[in-house]
């Protein structure tokens, strides 16, 4: 066991990538503003129109998942970062970057460096606005970026040194000025104005500019007189009204935070099939399943860890397909004496297996289900017809139970087609009938939703499409094959 979990650390670790957070952490000042409670209601109000372009990109077909852009804006030391670092501990199973908008300043030339003073870092012109926007743009595309690295001190960027960024679920991009540029808007799915006082961001500016990047007060509160007052004035707070989200003070504001996290959760767990047919059902990834099925799919792995995680897949599965059942209430005496009121689980359940994949998840069912009766059917597949029914035994009182279908590959959705009108045949309602797999192919969820609409599916993870020959891609092979050793 020691040296299996060693072996999925090590994958979880390398699949995750590097997880940014910000360069700097604002300090948190209070100042009075709107009620969190009201605010947070049309937070999580204007966060649910925001990410409609999300779910039109996501349903274009494109076999590359396109990640979540979020802008963060505001004014000088709003507390944006901190907004930023919020959502990313609280989005802790995905992969998200963090993109500042600083870190694509331009260099300043030597006659610029010279008379720095003069110099307007709050302009949109102090930006290389075409660099950043190629950023997200090969982001978006599922390719990593070098980000400069920028000196506050000497006003230039690094030249041989790069943040590298890899392709993620969630990219946050966070600056004064991410809404000024139409085109970098168009890339975001959710937009977010943090407000804060304008004399609580004074403060936090001086601080920060004499710690963290060397400034007297003295040159602090000249440029924010003479450039930053005004650029706010001019440039940040006119972009306001892009904003989908306005969160007031900013990472003090934990409700509008968790109610935005909460959102972005829902679009990232909702694979663009489930839009389209409510009866599928995937199970919520983390690392821990990613890492799973990264194991699963290697073809070096060793036959023992190959049973071993498909066997912890398949359980997970399970039990969310069990959750799918009716319950009914019930109450129960405690040893304390005290009465609790939970649910009691459905009794007339049974499981039916296609032979003989799907034998491979009938293990994992009796363990959940205790006593539970299984069936089973097999059918000829003659390429990818899979028509022929060749043998079953089904429960006597089948007709009477809920039916958990088990076969670990959804591909053309031919076969289990021909296993649910058999059940059908047999008196079992459709919608009595629960469909398990590990992984299904997009042909095989459209064959079987679309037949069976009242019919569920659960499944761990669907994959790109089926390749020429039927088979699932990327998939993880013949899984009976695998599973039972006989693919020598």
């Amino acid at each position: 066991m020691k040296e299996e979990s060693k072996s999925i650390e090590e994958v979880m670790e390398a699949a995750s990538g590097p997880h940014f957070s910000g360069l700097r952490i604002d300090g948190l000042l209070s100042s009075p503003s709107t009620s969190p409670r009201a605010a947070a209601a049309a937070a999580a109000a204007a966060a649910a129109a925001a990410a409609s372009s999300y779910s039109a990109q996501s349903d274009s077909g494109s076999s590359i998942r396109q990640p979540f852009v979020i802008g963060v804006s505001g004014g000088t030391a709003s507390g944006k970062t901190t907004v930023c670092d919020m959502i990313i501990q609280q989005l802790h199973d995905h992969r998200v970057v963090l993109v500042n908008q600083d870190s694509f300043y331009r260099g300043l030339t030597s006659e610029e460096s010279e008379r720095v003073h003069e110099y307007n870092f709050d302009h949109p012109d102090a930006f290389d606005t075409e660099q950043l926007l190629n950023c997200i743009q090969k982001l978006r595309a599922g390719q990593s970026y070098q980000v400069p690295i920028y000196d506050f001190k000497s006003h230039r960027r690094c030249l041989d040194i790069f943040r590298q960024v890899n392709a993620s679920d969630v990219i946050i991009l966070e600056g004064i000025l991410v809404f000024h540029d139409p085109q970098v808007r168009s890339l975001m799915n959710m937009k977010i104005f943090v407000d804060t006082d304008a004399d609580v961001r004074l403060a936090r500016r001086i601080r920060r500019d004499t710690v963290e990047r060397g400034r007297d007060i003295d040159s602090v509160l000249g440029m924010y007189a003479k450039f930053v007052k005004p650029a706010f004035d001019d440039f940040i707070l006119p972009s306001k009204k892009y904003a989908d989200v306005i969160i007031p003070r900013g990472g003090e504001n934990h409700v509008a935070i968790d109610l935005i996290v909460q959102h972005i959760r829902t679009k990232l767990g909702q694979h663009d099939l489930c839009k389209i047919y409510s009866n599928v059902y995937v199970i919520q990834s983390t690392f821990q399943i990613r890492g799973m099925h990264t194991l699963i799919r290697d073809k070096d792995i060793s036959k023992h860890d190959f049973v071993f995680y498909s066997d912890r897949l398949i359980r997970l599965v399970v039990e969310h397909g069990l959750g799918h059942l009716p319950f009914t209430e019930k109450q129960v005496a405690t040893p304390t004496g005290s009465m609790y009121t939970g649910v009691d689980f459905c009794k007339k359940l049974c499981g039916v297996s296609i032979v003989r994949s799907g034998e491979s998840m009938e293990n994992a069912l009796r363990a959940c289900c205790k006593g539970i009766k299984i069936g089973k059917i097999l059918i000829h597949r003659d390429g990818d017809n899979g028509k022929q029914l060749i043998y079953e035994k089904l429960p006597m009182d089948i007709c009477e139970r809920h039916v958990l279908l088990l076969d670990p590959v959804l591909a053309t959705g031919n076969s289990a087609n021909h296993a649910i009108d058999l059940l059908i045949q047999k008196g079992v309602p459709e919608s009595h009938i629960i469909f398990l797999n590990l992984i299904s192919a997009p042909e095989g969820i459209h064959c079987v939703s679309k037949r069976f609409p009242s019919l569920k599916i659960v499944t761990s993870e669907i994959d790109v499409a089926l390749n020429e020959e039927f088979r699932v891609i990327p998939g993880m092979g013949e899984f009976g094959d695998r599973y039972f050793g006989t693919d020598d």
